[in-house]
């Protein structure tokens, strides 16, 4: 079992990434893929007149500011475009793949965060009207019955919460989730980046290999969105996943250079 999350960071192309997925198939491995789409919703909600705004945590980390509008866009762009083709690819590489959120059937089901503290121009604030959620629990039975009939789950990175409503949840924490569910053994991000670097953006600075107790000490090297997958990792490490691999998914054959090629490896 091998969960492979997609990035969506501009300069990701699907179409090698779909090949990859589709010649791991046919060898005979189950795969489920998790994929974001952070490019596609900034372009749709400029386009829509609702510029993107991100957040910053009081711990350093950055995330979507997603009021209710742009929990809308978001659903458009992640759910409505970027699911489907992905599915649209892989259904013409003789993939049976099978599109769905984590609100399908609550797939993923997430705590929305009441209040999220963030700073802004080295002052605190509190954000009541933010529609992301703490992941709390995977439906693995959903996701082990698609794949018993042959399906492979393409899961957009929404969640349904406790009291009903959807919210959006970190792509690469999700797939950590269920990669920790459904007892993968390898956790695969595909990023926009060759891995984690020791001296963004440098990539002679590659860190091919991290012991998982020194994981949390990348967190001093780790730029921007970076630090997001340095938490998902030792999230899904915790969950009994034992590798994860952080690879650059904008080359020929990502996910097959992430298994063997020049990429950082966490173990």
């Amino acid at each position: 079992m091998i969960v492979i999350k997609i990035g969506g960071t501009e300069g990701i192309d699907y179409l090698p990434i779909c090949a990859d997925i589709a010649a791991l198939i046919k060898e005979g491995k189950q795969l489920i893929i998790v994929h974001g789409g952070s490019s596609e919703t900034n372009e749709l909600s400029t386009q829509l007149g609702n510029p993107p705004r991100f957040i910053t945590s009081l711990s350093g980390y950055t995330s979507r500011y997603t009021d209710q509008a742009t929990l809308r866009v978001f659903m458009m762009a992640v759910n409505g475009k970027i699911n489907s083709l992905l599915v649209e690819q892989l259904q013409k590489q003789q993939v049976n793949a099978f599109g769905l959120s984590g609100l399908d059937g609550q797939t993923i089901q997430a705590t929305r965060k009441a209040t999220v503290q963030s700073i802004e121009n080295g002052k605190k604030k509190i954000i009541r009207d933010d529609f992301t959620g703490k992941i709390g629990h995977i439906n693995n039975l959903i996701l082990s019955t698609l794949l018993e009939l042959g399906l492979t789950p393409i899961i957009a990175p929404l969640a349904i919460s406790t009291e009903g409503e959807a919210v959006n949840v970190d792509a690469d924490r999700a797939a950590a989730a269920i990669a920790g569910a459904m007892n993968a053994e390898l956790l695969i991000l595909l990023t926009g980046a060759p891995g984690v670097l020791r001296k963004f953006p440098d990539p002679s600075s590659l860190m091919q290999h991290i012991p998982r107790q020194n994981l949390l000490d990348a967190l001093e090297y780790a730029e921007g969105r970076m630090k997001k997958k340095i938490l998902a990792t030792e999230e899904a490490l915790g969950a009994g996943v034992k590798k994860v691999i952080i690879s650059d998914g904008r080359i020929e054959n990502p996910i097959l250079n992430a298994l063997s090629g020049t990429r950082t490896v966490i173990d």
